[in-house]
């Protein structure tokens, strides 16, 4: 009655290991999950993103938000009818996809950190 433990064939290995470098090719950087959380979270103007995320800069968080639109995880919104004129970035339908990812990713945090930090 040993551990359970997944195995892989060759080819699924090799797949697996590209989809998944697929994956944190859009979402591995330092501040893009954060970013991510931040606006699924509600927040959609680039001051309250910043304010949000401690320690951002405004040209990495620039950053982040075009490499978000660009994989269609964000929309950037121009309300020019306003003055002065305001920008949201909203998420798409699409970054729902993201939710289960994140919070499975929240709670293991939790629970490494607790293992962690338990003696």
């Amino acid at each position: 009655m040993g551990t359970s433990r997944l195995e892989y064939s060759q080819s699924q290995c090799t797949n697996r290991l590209s989809a998944t470098e697929d994956a944190l090719y859009v979402l591995g950087g330092r501040w893009t999950i954060r970013v991510m959380i931040a606006v699924l979270g509600g927040h959609t103007r680039f001051n309250d993103l910043q304010r949000t995320i401690k320690s951002i800069s405004a040209r990495v968080l620039s950053s982040e938000l075009k490499k978000l639109e660009a994989n269609h995880l964000i929309e950037r919104t121009v309300l020019a009818d306003q003055t002065p004129v305001i920008v949201e970035y909203v998420p798409t339908e699409y970054s729902q996809s993201l939710k289960d990812i994140i919070t499975a990713l929240a709670e293991w945090g939790v629970k490494h950190k607790k293992k962690i930090t338990a003696n």
